[in-house]
């Protein structure tokens, strides 16, 4: 939990025995401390293992800090008779020691000691089982929104300070970044704000998008997440009308404007469809379409051997998504990460039920996008109505929807389109997915560009003629998976 000033002063007045605090910050975290002992009049300390003991809230204190040696220390502590509070900092390596570990619980279960609060501070924490039962874990308090403000000002004042030139700030734009600063330390606003104002000497619009990715790379330190840095937008999606329209009406209802009508904001879809149709591409597009960053969610890369790992990762990274807000989440083949069965000890079903539960619980603008290709491994709870806001069937191309990938991918390849027949090509590619009408193009490009001539339509042509799709290759498997979302799921286009 994050804790205020208030909440820790209580905490200490409490006598709470042993507090545990995972952060980077550790000098927010001691002048935390500082600032609490101002209101309970408590002696602080201070534990490293390159300082001893020594104690803080007395400037004038010239007594010389203790021998840093764990055990020592805690005998120490153990034998003050006056409460105190007492930072232990990097302390979790020495808890593994049976007598360290024996000293520690005797002294938070006050066996013939005063009162004391022990502190553990460190970037991670590893709690022995002997102390949960004594632990109370807490976190710092995030800065405001007026206090990311603030740091916006203070690095322009150094800025204009050091180089002599004065920094140009876009007052509208300055508001969404602070908005998007918002949910990170102190330390990390300053460095993002740092990049941004020495990177071109202005705080702009054109700063969005790099604020966005410095703020991803400095969230997804553990790499459970992928920043989509090139989202697409709908003009670069073929057919799918249905659907764009689905996330146009619900735009600004996600960007939280003002609307006459007070609605509930999006919170997810549900893509299915037919493999190599586009789904990945809408999902991307998605993220265009709202304008805000894409995230995808590789639930491959959440599983650990280890117990209790792979669900702490899938916090982490639903976390991390949530301090990104607003964005978009894109989860690829939901299915393989949820079809774990009896084979996993379970962990495929834990990590379903917390999913389930961030689902129905989140509060920020999180916009999940989930797709899938094999809908009859997706758990049942998961197709509940209510999970997702929709769920889309992205079916093979229509003919129309044809004619635009062929425009679509010869103008991406700087291909003058008036020298193809496109409606003869989308007839004969029928039942190709856009994924093997790119490949087709790419194919017959390479088959021209080995005779040293330009493309033509009779190559592109001859490659689909060649070409066995999906469609046919596996016929049943995929009229089966139309015949399911048929009475089920809505179309995309």
């Amino acid at each position: 939990m994050s804790t205020s000033h208030d909440d820790l002063v209580t905490l200490l007045r409490a006598e709470t025995p042993l507090l545990a605090i995972e952060t980077s910050e550790e000098s927010r975290a001691i002048d935390s401390f500082r600032h609490a002992v101002g209101d309970v009049l408590l002696p602080l300390f201070r534990w490293s293992i390159t300082d001893g003991l020594k104690r803080l809230d007395m400037d004038d204190d010239d007594e010389p800090a203790l021998a840093p040696d764990a055990s020592y220390t805690l005998q120490a502590i153990r034998q003050n008779p006056r409460r105190s509070i007492y930072l232990l900092l990097d302390f979790n390596p020495y808890l593994r020691y049976p007598m360290a570990l024996r000293l520690l619980r005797e002294i938070v279960q006050r066996q013939g000691t005063a009162p004391h609060t022990l502190v553990l501070i460190a970037p991670k924490l590893e709690i022995p089982e002997d102390l949960t039962a004594y632990i109370t874990r807490i976190g710092l308090s995030l800065p405001d929104a007026k206090a990311v403000a603030d740091v916006l000002r203070a690095e322009a004042f150094n800025y204009s300070r050091e180089t002599g030139k004065r920094v140009e700030v876009d007052a509208a734009a300055a508001k969404v970044m602070v908005r998007n600063l918002i949910g990170l330390n102190l330390s990390d606003v300053r460095q993002i704000v740092r990049q941004l104002v020495w990177r071109d000497g202005a705080l702009t619009a054109a700063d969005l998008p790099e604020l966005s990715k410095a703020k991803f790379e400095l969230l997804n330190r553990d790499g459970l997440l992928h920043f989509e840095y090139h989202t697409a937008q709908f003009t670069d999606v073929a057919g799918l009308q249905r659907l764009k329209t689905w996330v146009g009406q619900r735009r600004a209802a996600f960007l939280g404007a003002t609307m006459p009508i007070k609605l509930d904001p999006p919170r997810g879809v549900l893509l299915l469809g037919v493999q190599g149709c586009g789904k990945s591409l809408a999902a991307k597009a998605i993220a265009g379409g709202f304008g805000v960053p894409l995230a995808r969610l590789d639930f491959g890369s959440l599983y650990n051997k280890f117990h209790g790992e792979t669900e702490r990762n899938l916090r982490a990274a639903l976390k991390n998504a949530e301090l990104l807000s607003p964005c978009v989440l894109w989860i690829d083949e939901i299915e393989k990460g949820l079809a774990g069965g009896s084979n996993d000890d379970g962990v495929s079903r834990r990590v379903l039920g917390y999913l389930l539960t961030w689902m129905a619980e989140r509060k920020v603008p999180v916009f999940l996008v989930a797709t899938a290709n094999q809908v009859h491994d997706l758990p049942a709870e998961l197709l509940r109505k209510g999970r997702f806001d929709e769920i889309f069937f992205v079916d093979l191309p229509t003919e129309s929807a044809r004619i635009e990938i062929f425009r679509l991918h010869l103008a991406k390849r700087e291909i003058d389109a008036s020298g193809f027949d496109i409606p003869s090509l989308a007839a004969a590619a029928a039942g190709f997915s856009g994924a093997e009408i790119e490949q087709a193009i790419v194919a017959s490009l390479y088959s021209a560009a080995a005779e040293r001539r330009a493309l033509s339509h009779a190559d592109v042509h001859r490659e689909i003629a060649a070409t066995r799709p999906l469609s046919v290759l596996m016929a049943e498997q995929v009229q089966d998976l139309r015949d399911w979302a048929k009475e089920r799921t809505v179309s995309a286009d």
